[in-house]
């Protein structure tokens, strides 16, 4: 059922922030949504500040406690403003969801013919954005009873993980390096926080229909079945997994075949 939050409840209800939840059908929104559902005020967080007041509308129509945010990863003044606004509205992040992404080179097969710029723009959203966000949340997490990190990560980092035993080139080499790179953060940024009880790790939402309005499945699960993991592994009990990368709440393993 959906849950609904007062101003008076801002001091002490769970808050969480979902980057990349402008998309109508995107698995950020469904993440905000499974949120809510369970307690939590969802910050919705996009680079289209419209599109994403939208979305927040929708789930406060909805019943949902929802807020909209601009942050633009690329962008440092956005990530602090953003950080400002959730410090002066609540005071505390108990979730940091990075949802965000770009794939700008899903048509380039090798590593050495990627494009630099596509490879840059890659890590700009997966890596160097997301880790000055955790930055700037890092007080607020810290005035969480027991705040929870989650980056979305994705089976196109499996190709990296396998190393020279990928039967092939690496496919889609920037957004790929990225994933990779990007799990590789959260499970350092564990070990920094384990002392304060913040637990950071990464979940592959697998293969989902990403784009159900325009027709494409892409041969996948719904994305609110997707979004139920990444939530799963937001509101993890004290003392339990971090540093770690699940798949469906297993962990995945780093043998395990790419494809």
């Amino acid at each position: 059922m959906p849950t609904t939050s007062s101003t008076d409840d801002y001091a002490t209800g769970r808050v969480a922030l979902v980057t990349g939840a402008s998309r109508p059908h995107g698995l950020g929104v469904a993440v905000a949504h499974e949120l809510a559902a369970h307690g939590f005020h969802a910050v919705l967080a996009g680079r289209d500040l419209d599109e994403t007041r939208l979305r927040a509308e929708e789930m406060s129509a909805a019943g949902f406690a929802a807020t909209a945010v601009r942050i633009d990863l690329s962008d440092p003044a956005t990530i602090a403003e953003a950080a400002a606004r959730i410090r002066a509205e609540f005071g505390r992040l108990d979730a940091l969801i990075h949802n965000a992404a770009l794939m700008p080179d899903w048509d380039t097969f090798r590593l050495l013919e990627a494009d630099a710029g596509a490879v840059r723009a890659a890590f700009e959203v997966s890596v160097f954005g997301p880790w000055a966000l955790t930055q700037a949340c890092l007080p607020l997490l810290e005035a969480a009873p027991a705040a929870r990190i989650v980056t979305v990560s994705s089976g196109a980092a499996m190709q990296v993980r396998a190393g020279a035993a990928l039967p092939r080139p690496v496919g889609a080499p920037g957004y790929s390096m990225a994933k990779f790179t990007a799990d590789a953060l959260t499970a350092s940024l564990a070990v920094e926080l384990r002392d304060a009880g913040i637990l950071a790790n990464s979940v592959d939402p697998g293969q989902f229909a990403s784009h159900p309005e325009l027709g494409d499945d892409n041969d996948g699960r719904p994305t609110a079945e997707s979004a139920r993991w990444v939530a799963w592994a937001a509101m993890l009990p004290a003392g339990g997994p971090t540093g770690v990368l699940f798949e469906d709440g297993k962990p995945v393993d780093p043998g395990a075949d790419a494809v």
